[in-house]
């Protein structure tokens, strides 16, 4: 035969058959067995060795191609007499290859039962057995990837003590039985804690006997609900949940096949109440009750993401009723263990949260947005940029290094991140957006994103819808920034963009005052505060106090203080307006102590106004199961009035991360550039509806003037000028007085400024009654021989 030099051999057959089958005498059992080979068809599957009557080979199924798993299943019936009985068998490939393995079985009466699994759990939190080799006997509910549950299917009447037990084995021992077998097994009593001083789970290990006496036996799921007092006490347990149960968390879906669960859904307890208080620990202590981990079984990254529907999402606020599995203990996504259902039916959710548009608010003049972008960086972790540029790098204090960015892998995700950050801008149509998280790249990173999301509105065009807020003297030292853009067809800066520079701020919050189309104005404060991760070693006043806000809070307290005594009051004396609008992401939850610096000093948050008030939960992020809001809509009192709606669009907390742009650490891509999951934080809607500064009474006054008087000392011609209220209301002031139509090389002298190309004087009355009237004086200068005439307006308010 032909010899190809250099080749590798083709891979052999590998198979997978346990070495022991035990079988109680006068009962029936099978083990599972399969094959494959990497480069050929496994095909084939036949008992070489002397046939025992009893014992065959059943339900063979060939491997559906290269590389995949035949399976086939060795069957004990239950008149094999008393023995042992070396059984091989013989797996063949498309390829003529064959490779056998050997299944001892033995058929015998059984070892006695020293104690039940009831009586192995114990009432406790730990079982009166540990470190003792038992035998007992249980029902097969539930195989997962590194053993199978037990339950005794009568049990002892008593809901302190659990009917089932893990069994910890290896991945052969668990072939040797099916859900429904009832076997008798012997093994080691283990408390075992995944987590160090944590809950400790009673199981068997070192099983040295797995016998079976029976098959085919159901066991009655147990009816609990959440919140369940002690799950420690149904652990190993069927059970089926009356209650429908919500997805609170889906952090862990794609790496783990996790998704978090609850009676209703989780609100992080300082979202709601003061940190400390006595409410917020009762909250804490009923979300720790509230909650059961749905696992897939698996205990390795799946290859098939779990529980998506048809739109490849499964959303936070879902459900699922009936659900019934196992209740196993364990390690769980974000670190720690926690209780887990393995499922034995396979669950149905139901989208209760479906997508949504953006919030529909009430309709005001002006619309402004707060979005966290999640690390929008030009400049890419693999050290290239969006021009192609290689060996390129992030700016972080003094160092500029590629493990400084913090964004996109590459231009692939970038661009796959772009798609979804344009789409949620798009979709919201704010006329001006307060950014974090952009690159601190001056104004080219968030110019980016403005060109891309001008594109996007107006294709081909070179139309520019919205246009950057050019970046305050200080952008900070970290490697992200805050940014603003705006649509100046809208709004028209009012000066140039501050920023507080202060040490305690590691990102400069960055204001901006802006006028709308009727003169109205507002000023905008953009915060991204100290985040709550990354703790200081120590127990100084940075470190977690244990009470729900993490740990920097008080650093972000010092942060709050500064913005409400300093930066706030220097932006609206610039302004010349109080009218002051605080968003951004305050990394603090709604009722903790930075936000209450802020509110303390009048300002107001309108996410509890509108969204509690409105009946509903304020939440922009999910943190450990628990919703709650880290992006805030707080308004000076000034402002507070014209505030008419805010919201959160939920298109991104509720979402699983495997939706995003990243393309590494997932088994499947359900990458679409629709706006879900462009961030892990929600964007913040909040709707102005601002009044004109001014109104034309013209309508309601009559004015009339003295004859003017020519003064040969100054050069000027005096008069004065009256305006009388001929309407039924009082006028509120101050009144503002147009003259219009002066002719060439005339000029009103006392003028307090011009509007409109005209000039007016400014009359500090606070109101004008009915009938009532206010006179001031006129002084006209001119050159030439016209005469001295005009048209007046009259005004009430400020232009």
């Amino acid at each position: 035969a032909l010899h190809a030099c250099g080749v590798p051999a083709a891979p052999p057959i590998v198979a997978s058959c346990p070495a022991n089958l035990a079988m109680a005498l006068g009962f029936a059992g099978s083990a599972d067995l399969s094959a494959t080979d990497a480069d050929g068809i496994v095909n084939n599957a036949v008992i070489t060795s002397a046939a025992v009557p009893g014992i065959s080979l059943v339900n063979f199924q060939a491997a559906s191609a290269a590389g995949a798993n035949a399976t086939v299943s060795l069957s004990v019936g239950a008149g094999v007499a008393q023995g042992s009985y070396p059984v091989v068998v013989r797996f063949d490939n498309d390829q003529s290859q064959q490779a056998s393995c050997t299944i001892n079985v033995s058929v015998a009466s059984p070892t006695g039962v020293t104690h039940s699994i009831p009586q192995i759990q114990g009432p406790g939190e730990t079982s009166p057995y540990a470190g003792t080799v038992q035998t007992t006997e249980g029902v097969v509910t539930a195989k997962v990837g590194s053993g199978f549950f037990l339950q005794d299917p009568v049990g002892d009447g008593d809901p302190q003590t659990s009917d089932g037990i893990f069994v910890y084995t290896t991945a052969a021992n668990s072939g040797t039985v099916q859900v429904g077998d009832q076997v008798r097994i012997t093994g080691t009593v283990t408390d075992y804690a995944p987590v160090a001083g944590g809950h400790a789970y009673t199981e068997l290990q070192n099983i040295s006997a797995i016998v079976k006496t029976g098959s085919g036996i159901a066991v009655t799921p147990t009816n609990i609900q959440l919140p369940y007092a002690n799950l420690g006490q149904v652990e190993g347990m069927l059970v089926r949940f009356t209650n429908a149960l919500t997805v609170s968390q889906l952090e862990f879906l794609g790496d783990r096949g996790e998704v978090t669960l609850s009676s209703g859904r989780l609100e992080a307890p300082t979202n709601h109440y003061r940190a400390g208080s006595n409410e917020a620990k009762a909250l804490a202590l009923a979300n720790a009750g509230n909650q059961i981990v749905l696992d897939d079984g698996i205990f390795t990254t799946p290859a098939t993401i779990p529980y998506l529907g048809a739109d490849g999402s499964l959303r936070a606020g879902d459900t699922v009723s009936g659900l019934t599995g196992v209740v196993d203990f364990g390690a769980k996504g974000g670190g720690g263990a926690g209780f887990k259902l393995q499922p034995t039916v396979a669950p149905v959710f139901s989208q209760d949260n479906p997508r949504s548009a953006p919030p529909a608010l009430v309709a005001g003049n002006i619309k402004v947005a707060s979005a966290n972008v999640l690390n929008y960086f030009t400049t890419f972790t693999n050290g290239t940029d969006v021009e192609g540029h290689t060996v390129q790098g992030c700016s972080l204090g003094s160092s500029v290094s590629k493990s400084n960015c913090r964004g996109a892998d590459n231009l692939n995700e970038f661009n796959r991140q772009t798609a979804k950050i344009v789409g949620e801008l798009k979709s919201i149509d704010a006329d001006v957006f307060g950014l974090m998280e952009i690159q601190n790249s001056g104004e080219y990173t968030v110019g980016y994103l403005v060109k891309a999301l001008n594109e996007a509105i107006s294709p081909g065009t070179g139309f520019q819808t919205y246009a950057v807020v050019p970046k305050p003297a200080s952008t900070g030292t970290d490697a992200i920034r805050v940014a603003m853009i705006y649509k100046p067809a809208s709004l028209t800066m009012v000066g140039g963009a501050l920023s507080d520079a202060d040490s305690i701020n590691n990102r400069p919050p960055m204001a901006q005052t802006f006028a709308a189309a009727n003169g109205a104005r507002f000023s905008l404060i953009v915060n991204h505060l100290k985040s709550k991760g990354s703790c200081p070693a120590g127990s100084g006043g940075d470190a977690d106090k244990g009470d729900g806000q993490s740990c920097w809070n008080a650093t972000r307290v010092n942060q709050a203080t500064r913005l409400v005594t300093t930066f706030a009051p220097q932006v609206a004396a610039a302004a010349g307006d109080a009218k002051v609008l605080m968003i951004g992401d305050f990394n603090s939850y709604g009722m903790e102590d930075p936000i209450k610096v802020i509110t303390d000093t009048g300002y107001v948050n309108q996410l509890e106004r509108f969204v509690r008030g409105g009946g509903g939960m304020p939440y922009s992020f999910v943190f450990n199961g628990e919703a709650g809001y880290l992006d805030h809509a707080l308004a000076s009192p000034a402002l507070t009035p014209s505030v008419v709606d805010a919201a959160e669009w939920h298109n991104n907390a509720d979402e699983p991360t495997v939706v995003d742009y990243n393309t590494d650490g997932k088994p499947e891509d359900k990458y679409t550039a629709a706006p879900y999951r462009a961030s892990d934080h929600d964007p913040v809607v909040i709707s102005l509806n601002l009044a004109a500064p001014y109104s034309d009474v013209s309508a309601g006054v009559t004015t009339s003037a003295t004859g003017l008087v020519f003064s040969r000392a100054t050069g000027k011609y005096s008069s004065t000028f009256s305006v009388t209220n001929t309407g039924a209301a009082a006028l509120s002031g101050p009144f503002q007085v147009e003259f219009d139509g002066l002719p060439a090389g005339v000029t009103l002298s006392n003028a307090s400024g011009s509007h409109a190309g005209a000039p007016y004087i400014t009359v500090n009355a606070a109101t004008l009654a009915p009938g009532a009237t206010v006179s001031f004086a006129l002084s006209f200068s001119k050159t030439g021989t016209a005469n001295i005439s005009y048209t007046t307006k009259v005004y009430s308010g400020n232009f």
